[in-house]
C-alpha cells in the first residue's frame, strides 16, 4: 500500500466489536491475565498498551522498521537511545543539533560517563576524524536544526558500519513523507511526535523506530524499566495526526519553498539557509535523500544585530512567537534566546547560531498572509 493509504489503514483496523471505524481509546492501566504466571499480551499499561501499540504500528510501517516505541516525549525517546551506551563509550553527535539534544548530551549523558564530541555531519570526513576506538553511537539531524544543514545519511550509514558503530538519526524536520533513514542504512530514527506527527500542538511525545529486533527488544527493556512511555491520550492523538501526515507536509513544504524564495531577494535579511535553495550546500544531497520537497522549516538572519532580530520576531501577527514547530500554525521564534538558549553563547557562536538568526515553522496558512506577515514585521 503506498504512504498515505498505510497512514489510515495500518494500526487503525476497525474495532472487532463494535464495527467502529476509529479504535477505542483504552485507559486501562492494568490487564487481568489468563492465570497466575500465565502471561496475557498486556498486563500493566507501562508494559505495553492497546491504544499505544496501534500508533507504534502505523509509525513503523511508514518508517520501514520492524518496530517502534512510543514515549511521553522526544527528549525521553532520545534519553532511551543514549541509555544503549555505557561508562566509557564514546558519541558523536552533529553540531547543527536541538538545543533540548545538546543540553542532555552535555549536561546529563555525560554524567554516566559518556563522553560526548560534536562534528560537522554534513561533512562526512570530520565525522570520521571525531570518532574515537571507544566510538558507539552517531547521533545525527538532518536537516539540522536552527542551521538546516544536511546530512548524508547513507554516507554516515557506512561510516557506522566500517566502525561497527550504530548510527541514530533525529528525523523530526524531515518525517517519514520526505526522509525513511532506515531505508538509508540508520539503525534508530528518533521523532518528536508533539511536532509533525500529532501536528496541532496539542500532544506531546516521541518515538523510536528501530530495523533489527534485537535492538528493538534492547530499548522495550530500557523503555519498560525507566518508564517514559506515550499516555492513551497522546497516542490517540498521534495517531489521527498521522492520517493527513503526507498531506500537511507536502503544502507546508510548498509555502516554505515560496517564504524562502520571497526572502532570498530582501535586502532586509542578510542570509536565507533553506535546502530547498540551489544556493544551499546540502541541495543536491537534500534532493537526493528528500522525497520531492525539503521540509517545512526555514531559518534567516535579519540585516541587524540580537534587537532587530527580537524585533522582528515580536512583530508578526499571524506567525505566533512560540518554541516547537510542526503545527498547523506557523510559528516564528529566535533560536539564541528561545530553543538553543541551552547553549552556551560561546558554544552557540562557535557553532554559527547568531544573535540575528530567526526560525520559522510554517503553517497551513495561505503563502500570501505569510509572506504580507514577515514583511510588515520586516519594516518594524
Amino acid at each position: 500500500m503506498h504512504f498515505r493509504t498505510r497512514a489510515i489503514h495500518v494500526g487503525n483496523e476497525r474495532d472487532p466489536q463494535t464495527g467502529a471505524v476509529v479504535p477505542p481509546i483504552h485507559l486501562a492501566t492494568t490487564y487481568v491475565q489468563p492465570g497466575a504466571g500465565d502471561w496475557g499480551e498486556y498486563d500493566y499499561s507501562r508494559s505495553g498498551n492497546p491504544t499505544r501499540k496501534a500508533f507504534e504500528r502505523t509509525l513503523a510501517s511508514l518508517e520501514g522498521g520492524v518496530g517502534a516505541l512510543a514515549f511521553a516525549s522526544g527528549m525521553a525517546a532520545t534519553h532511551c537511545a543514549t541509555m544503549l551506551l555505557n561508562a566509557g563509550d564514546h558519541l558523536v553527535a552533529g553540531a547543527d543539533i536541538y538545543g533540548g539534544t545538546y543540553r542532555l548530551l552535555h549536561k546529563i549523558v555525560n554524567r554516566a560517563g559518556v563522553e560526548v564530541s560534536l562534528a560537522d555531519s554534513s561533512n562526512p570526513e570530520k565525522l570520521k576524524a571525531a570518532m574515537r576506538p571507544n566510538t558507539r553511537m552517531l547521533w545525527i539531524e538532518s536537516p539540522g536544526n536552527p542551521l538546516m544543514s544536511i546530512t548524508d545519511i547513507a554516507a554516515c550509514a557506512e561510516i557506522a558500519r566500517r566502525r561497527g558503530v550504530l548510527l541514530a538519526v533525529d528525523s523530526t524536520f524531515a518525517t517519514p513523507v520526505l526522509t525513511r533513514p532506515l531505508e538509508l542504512g540508520a539503525d534508530i530514527v528518533m521523532h518528536s511526535v508533539t511536532k509533525y506527527l500529532a501536528g496541532h500542538s496539542d500532544a506531546l511525545g516521541g518515538a523510536l523506530v528501530v530495523r533489527d529486533q534485537k535492538l528493538l527488544d534492547q530499548l522495550y527493556f530500557v523503555q519498560n524499566a525507566t518508564g517514559g512511555v506515550l499516555g492513551p491520550f497522546e497516542a490517540f492523538l498521534a495517531s489521527r495526526g498521522l492520517k493527513t501526515l503526507e498531506l500537511r507536509i507536502r503544502e507546508q513544504c510548498r509555502t516554505a519553498q515560496r517564504l524562502a524564495e520571497f526572502l532570498l531577494n530582501d535586502p532586509r535579511v542578510s542570509r536565507v539557509l533553506y535546502p530547498g535553495l540551489k544556493n544551499h550546500p546540502g541541495h543536491d544531497i537534500a534532493a537526493r535523500q528528500m522525497d520531492g520537497a525539503f521540509g517545512a522549516m526555514l531559518t534567516f538572519e535579519v540585516a541587524g544585530d540580537f534587537a532587530k532580530a527580537k524585533r522582528v520576531a515580536e512583530a508578526t501577527r499571524l506567525f505566533q512567537l512560540a518554541v516547537s514547530l510542526g503545527a498547523v500554525e506557523s510559528l516564528i521564534e529566535q533560536p539564541a534566546s528561545m530553543s538553543h538558549a541551552s547553549y552556551d553563547p560561546a558554544a552557540r557562536a562557535a557553532h554559527g547560531i547568531t544573535d540575528a538568526l530567526i526560525r520559522l515553522s510554517v503553517g497551513l496558512e495561505a503563502h500570501e498572509d505569510l509572506r504580507d506577515d514577515l514583511n510588515q514585521a520586516l519594516d518594524a
